[in-house]
């Protein structure tokens, strides 16, 4: 049984938990438990701190883990990184005071930076070049600067209203970061088969998260203009219609490309279109 540690609480938690319902694992959680089995999946559930996960699965306590990237550089655990899940995104950023004078990194030359974490920081001003202390502190680092604990902070952003609200603004990002699947890197045979399985129902779900099904109808001389504007995964579905002249096309189309689609789409003379959301995607 392939055993798979999940952050118990905080950012990642629930849209972890959500990933692998859609796979199609179906477990059920008590409170205050910090394990479950699953019952159609060979696989059991661990929920754990994010910061200790890397180290779970380096060790080999856990097969495999969800957890943000950050948690995983920061960690310098030797694990493999296998999937880029696509949620939990953000970035750690140096910021400073607002009134301030600096405005990118190499202005942070000599000054006192707080942060959560230590490693990254540093990596990147060893890469820079630049000389800088590094005060560690846990929690709360953006109150740092106000209370003369240090000059400048280094720590998570997402929309960046934390540090506004604490009179901070950014002037470098150092580390872009989002939920990643990681495993340890001995595995056996069966092990290495479930985790397989499980990144195939994972890959399925993510690609379909990009794309939505799209039923529409169109008159048989437009079919052409209609192919062309929907090649599908490999080619639309073409049917005919009752009434003569017309035909239903069916096929998929990328959110980021909707509404233009749409858009040229009726240009050409299409009617009575039917988006659908895809649950997952197969190919």
């Amino acid at each position: 049984m392939l055993r798979l540690a999940l952050q118990k609480s905080g950012r990642l938690s629930e849209q972890s938990v959500q990933l692998i319902r859609d796979c199609g694992v179906r477990f059920s959680r008590m409170d205050g438990k910090l394990r479950a089995v699953a019952e159609n999946f060979p696989i059991e559930l661990l929920y754990l701190r994010d910061d200790d996960i890397p180290g779970y699965v380096a060790d080999g306590v856990a097969h495999a883990g969800i957890v943000g990237e950050n948690v995983v550089a920061e960690g310098g655990r030797d694990v493999t990184v296998l999937n880029r899940l696509g949620f939990g995104k953000c970035r750690l950023a140096i910021a400073v005071p607002k009134g301030s004078d600096v405005s990118g990194a190499r202005g942070l030359a000599g000054m006192h930076i707080a942060t959560s974490y230590p490693r990254i920081l540093g990596d990147f001003l060893r890469k820079e070049g630049i000389e800088a202390s590094i005060h560690e502190i846990s929690g709360s680092v953006e109150i740092a600067p106000g209370i003369g604990l240090a000059d400048a902070i280094c720590d998570l952003v997402s929309t960046g209203s934390t540090l506004l609200s604490n009179g901070l603004r950014e002037v470098e990002t150092i580390f872009r970061s989002e939920a990643v699947l990681v495993a340890h890197r001995d595995l056996t045979p069966e092990q290495t088969k479930t985790l397989d399985a499980l990144r195939f129902r994972i890959d399925s779900v993510q690609r379909a998260q990009g794309y939505r099904y799209i039923l529409l109808n169109a008159p048989n001389e437009s079919l052409p203009q209609v192919l062309d504007i929907l090649p599908g995964m490999k080619s639309p579905t073409v049917l005919p219609l009752a009434e003569s002249g017309w035909s239903s096309v069916h096929s998929v189309i990328r959110d980021d490309e909707f509404w233009e689609v749409i858009d040229r789409l009726k240009a050409v003379g299409a009617q009575g279109m039917l988006i659908v959301p895809i649950e997952k995607m197969v190919i």
